[in-house]
């Protein structure tokens, strides 16, 4: 059997923010049926001032699929010239083992990444929720704001970067999707959100009780690995707290601070992201609490999106095939 290489630019001619939104519910749909199975991730740090990380899941559905995705993420690597994350994923058939794709997970881990925050969103913003503000103008921003516009009735948009440049760079880009302006100040950004997105490579908390308005949705992303954090553990304790996978969030996400800083319990968690694609539970209660959905990043949503990205590629005839064996 050969084996499928697709690059970045491939995958980008596959899907759009819709496909990856449908993929990303179906995996969390499936975990809620028990029909994914998702191992803790691996970390290797200490080299060269980045780390890499290994996460893989195994997806029982229609077909019986594994996929193992291996990212570098190195925060100065925007100063070289390259980007934050880089790797590639392996996507395999559960039933024979066969190496299905070797396929980049740059643009997958940025789309998947986005639809988990849509989906929450979905289930957690308030409606008719008009004015989002962007924490953290890399990468990630774009790919949060267009998955975001697709499934909430935004109007207008607020960025704020530690780099003003960079805010002001990505709100030019941005008015492609939505009226945007910089603003100098991290207040001045998430004070008048009725969403907001944290997305940067933080290690301490910047955004407490008193930078948000009452109602508001926070998807905190940064947070991929024990040593970043963005959510400070006092607005933790007194927002309602959904996460990706809260056993994962428990050891590298916002509410592992929480947690050692004695701020909640993990039976406090409101829910899980699976339990509101499934209904089992609700996200939000009422229309002044604030909702913070702590997204870690489960390999449930790279083995799904993977998924249909093969079954694209295979249809379209994109892609190079080669023989490893």
């Amino acid at each position: 059997m050969s084996t499928l290489l697709l690059t970045r630019a491939d995958i980008a001619e596959l899907m759009t923010p819709a496909d990856y939104l449908a993929a990303v519910e179906m995996a969390f749909s499936l975990a809620a049926r028990g029909q994914m199975d998702a191992p803790p991730p691996m970390s290797i740090h200490g080299v060269g001032g980045g780390a890499f990380h290994a996460k893989g899941a195994a997806l029982f559905g229609d077909r019986k699929l594994v996929a193992v995705k291996l990212n570098g993420n190195f925060p100065a690597n925007p100063g070289r010239g390259l980007p934050t994350i880089q790797g590639a994923i392996l996507l395999c058939d559960a039933e024979t083992g066969a190496l299905l794709a070797i396929m980049d997970s740059i643009e997958i881990t940025l789309r998947r990444t986005a639809a988990a925050s849509a989906l929450a969103a979905k289930h957690c913003a308030r409606p008719g929720a008009e004015t989002i503000a962007i924490v953290g103008c890399g990468a990630q921003a774009g790919a949060q704001l267009e998955a975001l516009a697709d499934v909430l009735p935004l109007k207008r948009g607020l960025a704020y970067d530690t780099d003003e440049a960079k805010a002001r760079a990505f709100a030019t880009q941005a008015h492609r999707t939505l009226a945007f302006e910089p603003v100098s100040s991290l207040r001045l950004a998430t004070a008048r959100a009725d969403i907001v997105v944290t997305c940067t490579t933080a290690r301490s908390p910047f955004l407490d009780i008193d930078d948000v308005a009452p109602g508001v949705f926070i998807a905190a992303v940064g947070a991929d690995s024990p040593h970043k954090s963005e959510i400070a553990p006092s607005l933790m304790r007194r927002a309602a707290v959904v996460t990706d996978v809260s056993a994962q969030c428990a050891i590298m996400g916002d509410l592992h601070h929480a947690l050692k800083a004695g701020a909640m319990t993990e039976d406090q968690v409101r829910a899980e992201l699976a339990e509101l694609v499934a209904a089992l539970k609700r996200g939000r209660l009422a229309d002044n609490e604030i909702v913070v959905f702590d997204s870690t990043g489960t390999a449930i949503q790279d083995v799904a999106s993977a998924a249909v990205v093969y079954q694209r590629a295979l249809d379209r005839g994109v892609g190079a095939h080669m023989e490893l064996a």
